[in-house]
């Protein structure tokens, strides 16, 4: 089939390989613009490597890009991690039209910070979804899904690189086989169970120390590594990552630094204690939380939030 990937960064360039490696032709890649100071894009230098044109809009529902578009001749869309609002025009032009990837069980978690919200409400299971796009977020038939565990210490980086990463790669290239043998089923999503958040931002990541210690340590594992869960110690406030949930400490209030060691930085929760591996101040890289001791003024018996 003649299949335009959409997408970007390592999932994109490994759902291109996935695909050229099953003898499928790609004809061409659209990717995000480059921005200053970001990081290279992996898809659009594996393009690049592997001669397939590319093209780098500013936004998909330009004009001219659907222009160009018609001309590629595709059969189907593969969406493959887009952030830009990709218009019906595009959507619908193929013969098989467009398949997306979604890291949860749809219609559950909608949104663009799925993986974030099943962990931070303290889910046990998860998984993804290869959906036929319509016009709505995240609303379109159901084509194959895939379930995972949620392990009791997952982050939102272990749980997508280790366990959703590589089987969306899969899934992906078994929906393509799919479609190509006219086996691809379209199951309407089930409104009465859907549900639907908006992107997991700062403010979305302050931590009360006051509430129960599962609770704290399903937002700190739900944000990590993006966008870190924040508290604060005498107004200055500080990211916390690579967290484990331990037993409680007798006598300690929520949020009271137990013991800054090797191991991190012990703090009570109310009816566990979280143990930090690791802090980040605004602007400054990822450090232990004894090298932090003094720029953030960490003390044991200190409090949090």
């Amino acid at each position: 089939m003649r299949i335009v990937l959409i997408g970007q960064a390592a999932f994109g360039k490994e759902v291109l390989q996935a695909l050229l490696d099953e003898c499928e032709e790609v004809v061409a890649v659209y990717t995000p613009p480059d921005l200053p100071g970001e990081k290279p894009n992996p898809l659009k230098e594996a393009a690049g490597k592997l001669g397939i044109p590319l093209c780098q809009p500013k936004r998909m529902r330009d004009a001219e890009v659907f222009a160009g578009y018609i001309k590629l001749k595709p059969d189907l869309n593969v969406m493959a991690f887009v952030t830009d609002i990709v218009p019906k025009s595009i959507l619908n032009y193929p013969r098989h039209k467009t398949i997306e990837y979604h890291p949860s069980l749809l219609p559950k978690h909608r949104g663009g910070s799925a993986i974030n919200w099943a962990i931070i409400k303290g889910e046990t299971k998860t998984g993804l979804t290869i959906f036929w796009v319509d016009e709505g977020i995240d609303m379109g038939p159901i084509l194959l899904q895939k379930e995972v565990d949620i392990s009791p210490d997952d982050t939102v980086g272990s749980l997508y690189f280790n366990k959703l990463f590589p089987l969306g790669i899969e899934a992906m290239v078994g929906a393509v086989r799919l479609i190509k043998e006219g086996k691809a089923p379209r199951i309407p999503q089930d409104e009465s169970q859907a549900t639907y958040e908006g992107l997991c931002t700062e403010e979305d990541a302050i931590i009360e120390w006051a509430q129960p210690a599962q609770q704290v340590y399903n937002l700190i594992r739900g944000t990590d590594p993006q966008p870190g869960a924040t508290t604060e110690i005498n107004g200055q406030p500080f990211k916390v990552f690579d967290s484990r949930l331990l037993p409680a400490q007798e006598g300690k209030a929520p949020g009271e630094i137990v013991e800054i060691a090797p191991g991190g930085m012990l703090v009570a929760a109310n009816g566990g204690a979280i143990l930090i591996g690791r802090v980040q101040r605004r602007g400054l890289p990822k450090m232990a939380p004894q090298e932090a001791i003094e720029l953030l003024n960490l003390r044991p018996g200190a409090k949090l939030g």
